[in-house]
């Protein structure tokens, strides 16, 4: 899984009909590089802002309920800052 922070949505009216339902959201990583945002799908109302929990790669299958065109998805919404050694 990967920690990172939403920076905005992708706004797209038209796209495959198994997307729809989906909110697309730009997520910023919270460790390592801060120029590699990508696109993660979500159905668990995160918003610009938050710090979300984001399954990737082949592992986001398991976290839908339907097939779908997804390669990330965010999982959780996460209460506060990671906090090493605690």
């Amino acid at each position: 899984m990967i920690l990172g922070t939403i920076m905005g949505t992708v706004v797209s009216t038209r796209k495959c009909r198994n997307l729809v339902g989906f909110k697309l959201l730009l997520v910023e990583p919270y460790y390592g590089d801060k120029n590699n945002i990508f696109v993660a799908a979500d159905t668990i109302g995160a918003g610009i802002g938050e710090l979300v929990l984001v399954t990737t790669d082949n592992t986001t299958q398991y976290a839908l309920d339907r097939s779908a065109p997804v390669d990330a998805y965010i999982v959780g919404i996460v209460d506060g800052p990671p906090q090493p050694g605690k």
